[in-house]
Parts: C-alpha cells; sequence; structure tokens
C-alpha cells in the first residue's frame, strides 16, 4: 500500500470512528413519549455514507464524475430502464422531464407553447411549475378519495386537441391508476410523466412505479425514500428523450461526451451545423436551449450508499403504513388514505382527512398534534390555483378547470398526513396513535 493509500484508509477509519461516536447514538437515541421530536421524514444513513462523501471529496472532483456513473447506472438497474441522470433536485428532474417534451426533434409531439397538459392542482408546485413557466396550459381535474389521486373519470373531460400530455404523481407514495391512465395516453397519443419524487419503490400490477410512462422523476431530498442531501433523476426507456435529457440537463449542448472528455465521435471539428461555420467544435454546438442540472460527485457518491439501504427502507415504510392504518382504522371521524387497487405503495406519509360535520376542524387537531412534538404537513399546495402564484394568471387562458375541483378543496381544508419514514420506532409510532385517538375521542 502506498503512503497516498495508507493515509487515505486512516482517514475514512477515522470518518466511521467520527460516526459512531458522533451521529450513531444520535439515530439510536431513546425516545420519551411526549418530549421526543416525531418529525414526519429525516434522513437515515450510517458510516458508509460518510465514508463515501469523504472518499469522493479527497479525489476534489467536484462535478459528474466516477460515483455519479456508478449511481446512474445502480439506479437504472434497480428501475429496469435503459437510462437514468442524475440532477440537482427533484424539481430540476420535473423540469427537465417536461422540457424534454418540448424539443424540436420530437416533430408533431413537440409540446408548443398554448398546448395543453392534464394535471392536478393538489400536490407540490414544481410538478405544475414547468408547465407554466414554458407557456404551455395546465388542466387541472379533480381528485378522489380515499386514495387521493386523480379522478380517472374526469381525463375524457380535460381531452382537447391542444393536449399533448399528462402530467402527474403519485400522491405519497400510492401509485394513481397507471391502467387507465396510461391507456388514455396511449389512445389519444399523449406523452406520459411520473411525478415518482414521493413513491420510489411503490409497485403498480408488480411493476414500478416512475417505469409506466415516457419519463419518470424522482427525488433525493433528506425526506424522501433515499437521499443524497438534494438530489435528483430522470429515467426512460426511449432513446430519443434519453438523448434530449442528456442535452439539456447539460447546458442544450449537442455534445455527448462526459466531463473531462473529448472527441468521442470522433469528428469533433468536420461537421456541419445550422449556419456555422463547417468543423466548428463539436463541445460548443448547441441543439437546445437548456440548462445546468447537473448534481456533483459528492452527492453521487451518498447515493450509491443510500441505493444499497434502499429495498430495506421500502419494506419498513410499508410496515410503518400498517401499524398506523390498524391503529386508527375504527375512528368514525377519520377517512384514511388506502392503497390503489393492484398497487403495492411505498408510502411517503400517512394522510388522513376529516369527515364533514365534526365538533374540531384540521387546523385544531393538527395544532394539538403540533404542541405534542408530533410534526405534519397539509397535502403540499392543497389546491395551488388558489394560491399567489396564480392571481396573475387568467383561467381559461393560463390554465384551464374541469369541473369544480370539489374533492381537491376538501383536501385542502380537510386533509393532513403524518410520517413513517424508517428510523421511526414502534414507540413513536404507538406515540402517534395514542395522541390521535386521545384528541379525536376527547371530541365526541
Amino acid at each position: 500500500m502506498t503512503k497516498q493509500e495508507q493515509l487515505k484508509q486512516e482517514i475514512l477509519d477515522k470518518t466511521k470512528e467520527y460516526y459512531e461516536l458522533v451521529h450513531k447514538p444520535l439515530q439510536t437515541k431513546e425516545f420519551i413519549a411526549g418530549k421526543s421530536r416525531v418529525n414526519y421524514a429525516s434522513r437515515v444513513f450510517d458510516a458508509q455514507e460518510m465514508m463515501n462523501l469523504v472518499d469522493s471529496s479527497l479525489d476534489f472532483w467536484l462535478t459528474y464524475g466516477e460515483y455519479s456513473k456508478q449511481f446512474e447506472k445502480k439506479f437504472a438497474e434497480y428501475l429496469g430502464v435503459r437510462w437514468a441522470f442524475l440532477v440537482n433536485s427533484g424539481s430540476s428532474a420535473n423540469l427537465l422531464a417536461f422540457y424534454a417534451l418540448t424539443s424540436p426533434l420530437l416533430k408533431g409531439r413537440q409540446i408548443k407553447r398554448g398546448d395543453e397538459v392534464i394535471t392536478v392542482a393538489a400536490g407540490f408546485p414544481t410538478t405544475v411549475a414547468p408547465i407554466v413557466q414554458y407557456g404551455a396550459v395546465p388542466v387541472f381535474v379533480d381528485m378522489e378519495l380515499p386514495h387521493a389521486n386523480i379522478d380517472i373519470t374526469q381525463l375524457q373531460n380535460a381531452l382537447s386537441s391542444k393536449t399533448k400530455a399528462v402530467m402527474i404523481a403519485h400522491t405519497l407514495g400510492n401509485p394513481f391508476n397507471l391502467k387507465a391512465v396510461k391507456e388514455f395516453c396511449d389512445t389519444h397519443n399523449l406523452w406520459l410523466i411520473e411525478d415518482n419524487c414521493d413513491a420510489l419503490g411503490s409497485l403498480y400490477e408488480g411493476k414500478l412505479t416512475g417505469t409506466w410512462g415516457d419519463i419518470g422523476t424522482s427525488s433525493f431530498y433528506p425526506p424522501h425514500h433515499m437521499t443524497m442531501g438534494e438530489g435528483g433523476a430522470t429515467y426512460t426507456d426511449n432513446p430519443i428523450l434519453k438523448k434530449i435529457m442528456l442535452s439539456m440537463r447539460d447546458w442544450g449542448r449537442d455534445c455527448w461526451c462526459e466531463s473531462g472528455i473529448d472527441n468521442t465521435c470522433g469528428c469533433r471539428f468536420s461537421q456541419s451545423f445550422a449556419t456555422l461555420p463547417k468543423g466548428y467544435d463539436h463541445k460548443y454546438v448547441y441543439s437546445h436551449f437548456g440548462f445546468n442540472l447537473k448534481a456533483t460527485d459528492m452527492q453521487a457518491a451518498i447515493g450509491v450508499a443510500q441505493l444499497e439501504k434502499f429495498p430495506t427502507f421500502v419494506q419498513i415504510r410499508k410496515e410503518n403504513y400498517k401499524k398506523l392504518y390498524e391503529g386508527l382504522q375504527d375512528l368514525e371521524e377519520l377517512q384514511l388514505v388506502e392503497a390503489q387497487p393492484n398497487s403495492d405503495p411505498s408510502w411517503f406519509g400517512f394522510m388522513m382527512t376529516l369527515k364533514e360535520g365534526l365538533k374540531f376542524s384540521r387546523n385544531e387537531l393538527v395544532e394539538h398534534l403540533e404542541g405534542s412534538n408530533i410534526q405534519t404537513r397539509n397535502l403540499f399546495a392543497g389546491n395551488i390555483t388558489r394560491h399567489p402564484l396564480f392571481e396573475s394568471l387568467v383561467l381559461g387562458q393560463d390554465y384551464k378547470i374541469v369541473g369544480t375541483l370539489t374533492t381537491t378543496d376538501k383536501i385542502m381544508h380537510n386533509s393532513f398526513w403524518i410520517g413513517l419514514y424508517p428510523g421511526m420506532g414502534d414507540d413513536a409510532i404507538a406515540y402517534m396513535i395514542t395522541t390521535l385517538r386521545a384528541f379525536i375521542l376527547s371530541q365526541r
């Protein structure tokens, strides 16, 4: 072993020792009901993530590198898709996925300004934001309960001659009716983007969510199913979409050389493009108006370690959902989220909706839970069309609504969710059940 290798191993050994001394006690700390904070989500990691991170930092290759390649390969293998592209966040993944569909390379199927995209209003804003930012028109359809997903009976009413795509999320890990949505898209030659940021590891009819549509997206923000701190991914089996996403992720360039490598095509100075001089350097030819959405190799290093643990994370989430459901199902005041038929969700959170005519409101209940050290979350935007960012948009022109979004508004007023992440022990689950039950029973 060289001096360099020996020193590096000593650093990694010390990193592991530091984890055992500092971070491990925090993750295994005794839970004290009423005093310990029950977060809705948190990172779950061990020494390997820290060692990978330090290993990458010592190489000081700060952008896309060997860990990034390794992660993309292993992630694509896990999903069973041909290509996965690492980006800097789940929101960037949604941005890249949507903008890929605006490429002129798609010809007659290219989304142009003024074209329509079917989506839902009850979700996270960056599922919808790229549609509006580009100048396309989101067409909002209602949700259904108890699955908290798109109401597929409204799809046909949302269709017009301008419809080009459907872009929706699997709510809190619960797959939407993929069979119906996919058949609708195939029948009408529409693109399907699955926002899979809250559903990594979920199955529908035995097939992973995110792999049914043309493009899937994931987020690796700390609360999500696995983490890199910040980070995300897009994935596809379509070779044209692969080419477009790689270009748009990396500044819109036409060249596909990896960072630090030149002339992969072997004709860097001999091609012709548009009205550029013949032989213009292919590394500086741009075929799309793109972005720089790459993650760092240090983020990828964490992801490589997380991916090894991921199947266990999914299993614990399923078990925690079952415990919460069994502990709360007899409370007639609550409508609990239920798995979509033919699905096996990798749950992100446990959602419940207060029924009508109760003596207490959603806010009163969640304030009690928060005061009891139990973290809660609404279903993100609730109804995004009611937020200030829509005040400058014109209904019927900049966006459309199918029907009245009655269930969406019900979710906005009456729904919330609590956590079930893998770092949550049985004592925390039991405390949440006990606290919820005590409050509700006291209000009867």
